[in-house]
């Protein structure tokens, strides 16, 4: 009726900025208007109470079932989850203030605690349910997705997402392997595309380093980038050379058997270069970029969580602006672009990947598998380190897989 979509029109309205009583009773009104015939109100997740180390982990069969608070979102029965090195660190409290005020910017929940928090950053799965502005999915349609840091995590039964951070899974995966992608592959996306200016057609023949690239976006990269035509050398130890080469790698350098920025500068100079180690690196790296011809460097090693967990959202974000418009100036003033690079979720650029995927051009790397009661035990692998693929957990079994 009309009155029910005024209010609705309202709360897509209040999603976008608005504040204060007015939003918070649209905000309940839409819940009720979408979720009335739901039978479910809680589901099994592995959620966290505080913040630390794997001890925090708890399985629980009462967390609290998603809803769907805007028409433009969907609930997504999750099937399986992939897990990351954020997921350490968000365990861990890196990025709480930020990420918390993220969370609930207009303090809708009226709530000072992002407890219960469920982590997990990627997921594959099934749509059950559209809000009602979702035209391009339907339930019962195969999904994946990147489940952004500010969002309830992937390690649960369901997960609510977006219908802009949601696509379809590809075809030629089982969920598993889908879920070995898609927050490194919007992250390396994010990297490569909006923050370095690569797409597929001015790729070829540009020749790009990635520093540390046997890690997951490191992995997604080379394969994303050979796809394209590019040049890929990459650097890393000497147990993760196969893996690199057998994905696509031009030129491997061993960082563990020689100084690696000297066998780098003896090569010829490059048009992009994808760090993910940082500290140190930053000091000769740029070294390497081509002088004076748009050359970029994108470091995904930012300051900008740990400032604003240590100095408060306002000042941090101003110690964060004051570095990379420092950094940015003077290398700028050496003829090379430096850039921080950042994960973003976006449905249309893993539509893209979708179809190289499908096309045999990019193919996930799974390092281990683990069920769903083995949570813990899979966050043991990843706090590890020296990852030669995704970490996966099962949530719900499917027939076939």
């Amino acid at each position: 009726d009309v009155n029910a979509m005024q209010w609705i029109s309202l709360a897509v309205v209040s999603s976008r900025g608005g504040h204060g009583a007015l939003s918070t009773a649209m905000h309940a009104h839409y819940r009720a208007f979408s979720t009335a015939t739901r039978r479910h109100t809680v589901m099994h997740a592995w959620v966290i109470d505080k913040y630390g180390d794997n001890s925090v982990l708890r399985f629980t069969k009462n967390a609290s079932f998603p809803i769907i608070d805007y028409p433009n979102e969907v609930i997504v029965k999750v099937h399986a989850a992939g897990l990351n090195p954020i997921d350490i660190n968000m365990r861990g409290g890196y990025g709480a203030a930020t990420l918390k005020m993220k969370r609930d910017p207009l303090n809708i929940k009226r709530t000072d605690s992002e407890f219960p928090l469920i982590l997990g950053r990627d997921v594959s799965g099934v749509i059950m349910e559209c809000g009602l502005d979702v035209s391009y999915f339907k339930p019962g349609d195969e999904v994946w997705a990147a489940v952004p840091p500010w969002k309830q995590g992937s390690l649960a039964e369901f997960v609510v997402l977006s219908a802009n951070e949601v696509s379809h899974k590809p075809k030629s995966l089982s969920h598993v392997e889908a879920a070995c992608m898609p927050y490194v592959a919007s992250t390396a996306w994010s990297v490569l595309v909006n923050t370095g200016g690569l797409n597929k057609d001015n790729c070829a023949k540009k020749r790009i380093l990635i520093l540390g690239g046997s890690g997951g976006v490191g992995t997604f990269a080379i394969q994303l980038l050979k796809s394209w035509g590019a040049h890929v050398t990459v650097t890393c130890s000497q147990n993760a050379e196969h893996l690199v080469r057998g994905i696509g790698a031009d030129d491997v350098v061993d960082y563990t058997a020689r100084p690696v920025e000297k066998t780098l500068k003896s090569l010829e100079n490059f048009d992009l270069i994808l760090d993910s180690i940082g500290g140190e690196t930053e000091s000769w790296a740029l070294s390497l970029l081509k002088p004076w011809c748009g050359a970029k460097y994108v470091t995904l090693v930012t300051p900008f969580l740990r400032n604003t967990d240590q100095l408060g959202l306002a000042d941090g974000m101003m110690r964060s602006g004051v570095t990379i418009a420092t950094k940015a100036l003077k290398h700028l003033t050496k003829g090379v672009h430096y850039r921080w690079g950042f994960f973003a979720p976006s449905g249309s650029a893993l539509d893209e990947i979708c179809e190289l995927v499908d096309a045999g051009k990019i193919r996930p790397v799974l390092q281990e598998q683990f069920a769903f009661p083995r949570v813990p035990r899979a966050f043991q692998k990843v706090e590890g380190g020296h990852a030669r693929g995704k970490t996966v957990v099962t949530v719900a079994r499917v027939q076939g897989e």
